[in-house]
């Protein structure tokens, strides 16, 4: 434990800033966590705010948060590239199979 009085001031200080710290980080993570589940325009902006603001606090260095939006930028163009592929179903492989079968008999 510190003896002094300016180190357990500075104790305090460093506690009560680690605190702050966790609890912004936490909702840094919350924030992309959802964008990453559903990739939208809307929640781009909200983790290039939340990530910008962390830059401003000294949470995250500047480079960490160029590359962090960078990154979520990729995923959504990414996401709006790739057409929605539809799977066919068991029913219709079964027919086709079936189909096949009777032609060369």
């Amino acid at each position: 434990m510190p003896i002094t009085k300016s180190v357990k001031k500075a104790l305090r200080q460093s506690e009560k800033r680690q605190k702050k710290n966790r609890s912004f980080k936490d909702r840094i993570k919350l924030t992309v966590k959802t964008y990453l589940a559903k990739p939208s325009q809307e929640q781009l902006k909200k983790v290039e705010s939340v990530l910008d603001k962390a830059k401003k606090k000294g949470i995250y260095h500047r480079n960490k948060v160029a590359r962090l939006k960078s990154n979520m930028a990729k995923k959504l163009i990414k996401k709006e590239a790739t057409p929605a592929v539809k799977k066919p179903t068991k029913k219709a492989t079964e027919k086709k199979a079936g189909s096949k079968m009777s032609k060369s008999k």
